[in-house]
């Protein structure tokens, strides 16, 4: 198998790759033909899975049934030009001279020139074993990203471009690549410099970002599936991953700022933002400046997350960790000053807890 997907990049990289990048003039400046023909197979890969396993999942066992799918299609579109430019890869092969400056990756026994901040710099028997090298890159990858996520939601002005992703009434498997472009690239400077300084070399990075965006694809469909007391203390799954993006209950106002993880709910678990035993709620945001984003399509739906960060990014309360909704001239303004109740709009009211709920409400504590 190892050796048939080989064959397939090489091919792919020189009779589709190479081809459009001499055209463009970019075959030196792109970075490998390999590392793309390979991001974008990839790609394809994980497109075939959502739509042959996590798509069907959803019309076997959903976890809210819907009359009409309409909102789910601006999904969709954004799904598909996310992973054929495939943000996180690409961020990476446009960040290969840091890389270099760091030494690049670790490439052997006597490399000189490997990264003084690489893993296998540190733990040089690692390089024997390559399963068990990833699965490090994995766990910190992982770990920076539960972070970044926490602080999307902390920081108002990320929050008004992450905010995009949170106003999809409608969650399901094609709404993981929902976001601001900003956004986007913002988070993938962020892992793939952190790839960079672990000496990930580019085939591993997209790897990474294959497994991180299929299980987030799958935690985001709209499916009544958990991986038990055990596994769903480790791992992210559907029922974990809706609690964080149901909708604010006026009545326990901070319930859905738990959940953050992306692959490993572990991190939730250690640092106390864990919530489980809830029945699925309504998914979206309260405040309406943001759940307008589902009147938009494609480039509606950036335009106003783009006002929206223009309106904090300039203003000191932008600056000011908190959770916030925004006012008028897109002015973030604190939460807690606000009637969660007339935020809310009437089709949107959360639902009363279904009788299958497993338990109530539970945060694992810290440690």
């Amino acid at each position: 198998m190892a050796e048939f997907w080989s064959h397939l990049v090489d091919w792919f990289a020189g009779h589709g790759v190479l081809p459009v990048l001499q055209l463009l003039h970019l075959q030196g400046l792109a970075g490998d033909p390999g590392d793309i023909a390979e991001s974008l197979l990839i790609a394809t890969l994980q497109l075939g899975i959502i739509g042959l396993v996590f798509r069907p999942l959803e019309s076997l066992l959903p976890a809210e049934r819907w009359t009409d799918r309409r909102l789910t299609r601006v999904d969709f579109q954004y799904t598909l030009m996310m992973l054929v430019g495939i943000f996180p890869v690409f961020s990476f092969l446009v960040l290969t001279p840091v890389a270099n400056y760091f030494g690049g990756p670790d490439t052997g026994p006597g490399d000189a020139s490997a990264s003084p901040l690489a893993i296998t710099h540190w733990v040089p028997w690692l390089k024997q074993h390559p399963w068990l090298l990833f699965g490090c890159y994995y766990v910190v990858y992982d770990l920076v990203y539960y972070w970044m996520h926490r602080l999307q939601h902390a920081l108002p002005w990320w929050w008004a471009l992450h905010s995009m992703h949170h106003s999809q009434r409608q969650m399901s498997c094609w709404t993981n690549d929902r976001g601001s472009l900003v956004d986007g690239f913002l988070q993938s400077m962020v892992l793939a410099t952190v790839g960079i300084v672990m000496g990930v070399e580019p085939d591993q990075f997209a790897w990474l970002v294959l497994v991180g965006e299929l299980v987030q694809n799958f935690s985001h469909a709209n499916v009544r599936i958990g991986f038990g007391p055990v596994f769903g203390r480790v791992f992210v799954d559907p029922k974990f991953h809706r609690l964080h993006h149901m909708l604010v209950d006026p009545e326990r106002p901070g319930l859905h700022n738990c959940n953050f993880g992306q692959v490993l709910s572990v991190w939730d678990v250690l640092f106390g933002t864990s919530l489980y035993g809830m029945a699925p709620r309504p998914t979206g945001v309260g405040d309406p400046t943001v759940d307008a984003d589902n009147e938009h399509g494609l480039v509606g739906l950036h335009w106003a997350a783009f006002k929206r960060f223009w309106g904090a990014v300039r203003r000191p309360a932008g600056w000011k960790l908190g959770e916030v909704a925004f006012g008028p001239g897109y002015e973030p303004i604190p939460v807690d000053q606000l009637d969660l109740h007339h935020m809310i709009a009437p089709q949107q009211a959360p639902q009363e807890p279904s009788e299958d709920e497993a338990a109530p409400a539970l945060r694992v504590p810290a440690g």
